[in-house]
């Protein structure tokens, strides 16, 4: 198949700045940056149980119904202007008008990557082609050194991922999560190693 997942164009609107997210392509979908559009759409996919459960206790459980809207407009699009963080919604080229994810890149300390897929489309191997189209971003792009991934440790299909990408385990210590207080992981992968896999 045709390797584009480089292929990325400016925001629409956006100014040619470096620190523009842009959108981002792969074989099967478009990763376009997040905006105050999006509430709606991630107010229907986000709140599920099997969605939330793994994520970080500061996500508000049950979901609010501004919590799309609130995050959005406080949290993530701030962030984004800031040039400290990433976000893109996840689309399927086949279907570009429905949102079915999230995943960001965030400036830290040990937690750069973070992604949620609606149920609908989980098991697909959609979540490692967006993970990876983000991360050659991360290296690429923004030139970083290394990137690191907590996770809590009973969310399989997360580890499953990083397995795959060539991550390695540095780090176990106790994280608290929407479902409570469990075991987390910190997963590492250099950009050498990234750069010598792509």
């Amino acid at each position: 198949h045709v390797d584009n997942r480089h292929l990325v164009t400016p925001t629409q609107g956006a100014t040619k700045k470096m620190d523009a997210t842009p959108t981002l392509y792969t074989e099967r979908l478009i990763l376009r940056p997040l905006e105050l559009a999006d509430a709606e759409a991630i107010q229907q996919q986000f709140p599920h149980w099997e969605v939330v459960r793994y994520l970080n206790e500061l996500v508000p459980w049950p979901y609010p119904a501004d919590g799309a809207l609130t995050y959005l407009r406080d949290n993530a699009l701030p962030a984004m202007a800031r040039g400290e963080e990433w976000h893109w919604s996840i689309r399927l080229r086949s279907a570009p008008e429905q949102l079915i994810g999230n995943i960001s890149l965030m400036n830290e300390q040990d937690n750069n990557r973070g992604f949620w897929l609606g149920p609908g489309w989980q098991g697909q191997g959609l979540m490692t082609e967006a993970s990876a189209a983000v991360t050659d971003y991360w290296f690429e792009t923004l030139g970083r050194p290394v990137l690191r991934v907590p996770k809590a440790a009973p969310n399989i299909g997360s580890r499953k991922l990083s397995e795959r990408t060539g991550m390695r385990l540095i780090r176990t210590d106790e994280g608290n999560f929407v479902s409570g207080r469990c075991p987390r992981e910190i997963w590492e992968i250099t950009r050498e190693e990234w750069l010598l896999q792509h």
